[in-house]
């Protein structure tokens, strides 16, 4: 019985892929663990970072392709850590925005440069150029996500 490993096909991109994204998995997994609910809470607060007028509850959900009653339990953590807070629209005061505090701008930048040390880590094997190109080269295969579809179910293992 042989025990040597049998070779990947250097055209497998399934396999490709699955492997990459097991090592991004585990690198940018370990950064996350000081927000709320992993990737789902670092991709709320990066919107609402961004954002240049607080977005509603309704529209995050929306956006990020999260069920509302989910969306309701993942800012309940958010804002228990400090780092968003539900303020009232001025326009409709049944409405709550959703505004990133002090707290969650410094969380994030934080994060987010841990996040390109650890991807940087993941794509050591490629020169700084490559990395771009395949970042590019990502985005255009991948397009769009589709409406509701929940962006951040692909990076949270199972």
């Amino acid at each position: 019985m042989s025990t040597q490993t049998p070779a990947r096909a250097a055209d497998d991109l399934g396999w490709q892929l699955g492997a990459l994204l097991t090592r991004w998995r585990s690198a940018v997994g370990a950064v996350l663990d000081g927000i709320p609910a992993g990737p789902r809470g670092y991709h709320l607060l990066r919107v609402a970072v961004a954002a240049d007028v607080p977005p509603t509850q309704a529209a995050l959900a929306s956006h990020l392709g999260i069920d509302r009653t989910v969306m309701t339990y993942l800012l309940d953590d958010l804002c228990d850590a400090g780092l968003v807070e539900r303020c009232p629209d001025p326009a409709d005061r049944r409405v709550r925005r959703i505004a990133a505090t002090d707290a969650g701008h410094a969380a994030l930048a934080d994060v987010e440069g841990r996040i390109a040390a650890a991807e940087d880590d993941v794509l050591r094997a490629l020169a700084p150029a490559e990395r771009t190109a395949l970042r590019g080269l990502l985005a255009r295969a991948t397009g769009p996500a589709p409406d509701g579809q929940d962006l951040c179910a692909v990076v949270t293992p199972a």
